[in-house]
């Protein structure tokens, strides 16, 4: 049995229906993430996992050992939000020790276990500040490293990183990736953010109104969108119909599928053996950092995403003629 088994779960809140039968499969030391749009069901999930709220039908195992109706402090599942929670009035060093003092962990220990725990979120020279004096990420660490020193056996974290900077957010998300791997921690993260999701999963759980809409690796998400939602939601594909697409490259496509998908990356401007073809007139460009994307105008509009180049740019108002390999034609069901 896997570590971490969600079966047939729903919740209802009067008529209204927020999750309809979710199933999951956990490994030990896995790192998976919820990833929707907001008020999908995502923290819900976490909650009923958490005993925070009580599920109209279904289970939740943790090794081995069903949860319904185990009070939460009794399910060594830590929990880290978005708020950091911190008690205000207590040192770095003593909030994160809270739980073991509640544990009634002997000093000597607490005080080995607090060392590394701070060492291994890179706050060992804040021992003795208080929240106050932090900045946001040095609370979100105090947070973490709060929830992890008492070794739950899950660890759910609720959008835990959404409050920061992006400079910051990217370097905790790189920081929690090594921490969980390190730790070997089973965790599960909520989040809407697409590239966090990306960056530190092993799996990735896309839910869609209160259900599961596809589950797999980053890249299989990515490369292999299960449907229109999921191509619309992750990387910013360009989704055509049928007839449209067939249209545009001049070519027939099977009959049973009504929609494709290309990804803005995969269209380029070099024709390569085996490549469909069709042509646009350039209407604009943004650029995004590294990033520049180029809307055309063909049979139907479509965007082209490249890396920027220095002194290389669309002439707007030109029609040019791109290419994309077959395998990038994605039939989505």
């Amino acid at each position: 049995m896997s570590y971490l088994v969600i079966e047939g779960l729903h919740k209802k809140y009067g008529q209204s229906t927020v999750l309809t039968n979710i199933d999951m499969k956990i490994e030990k030391g896995e790192f998976i993430t919820l990833l929707g749009p907001s008020g999908c069901g995502k923290s819900t999930i976490l909650r009923i996992v958490a005993g925070l709220t009580d599920a109209s039908a279904g289970q939740v195992v943790i090794e081995g050992k069903d949860m319904m109706g185990i009070h939460p402090k009794d399910r060594q599942v830590g929990m880290v939000f978005q708020s950091y929670a911190l008690f205000p009035n207590m040192t770095v060093k003593e909030n994160v020790a809270f739980g073991l003092r509640v544990q009634k962990v002997n000093t000597a220990e607490v005080d080995q276990r607090v060392q590394e725990m701070l060492a291994l979120v890179h706050l060992s020279e804040k021992a003795n500040v208080y929240p106050k004096e932090l900045s946001g990420g040095q609370q979100q660490r105090v947070a973490l490293a709060r929830a992890l020193i008492v070794r739950p056996k899950v660890l759910l974290l609720d959008e835990p990183l959404s409050a920061l900077d992006a400079q910051i957010r990217k370097k905790l998300q790189a920081d929690l990736r090594v921490i969980q791997q390190k730790l070997g921690i089973t965790m599960m993260l909520v989040t809407h953010d697409q590239e966090e999701a990306m960056a530190v999963s092993d799996r990735i759980f896309v839910m869609n109104n209160g259900m599961i809409a596809q589950c797999g690796t980053p890249t299989a998400i990515y490369t292999s969108p299960e449907s229109e939602f999921i191509a619309n939601f992750i990387g910013h594909y360009n989704v055509f119909t049928r007839p449209a697409l067939e249209n545009m490259i001049g070519e027939t496509l099977p009959k049973e599928c009504s929609k494709f998908a290309i990804r803005p990356e995969a269209i380029h401007l070099d024709q390569r053996p085996g490549d469909v073809c069709f042509t646009g007139k350039a209407k604009q460009s943004l650029m995004s950092g590294n990033v520049i994307r180029t809307t055309f105008e063909g049979e139907c509009f479509f965007t082209m995403e490249q890396l920027h180049q220095r002194g290389y740019s669309f002439e707007l108002g030109k029609k040019y003629t791109c290419y994309v390999a077959r395998e990038d034609v994605i039939a989505l069901s």
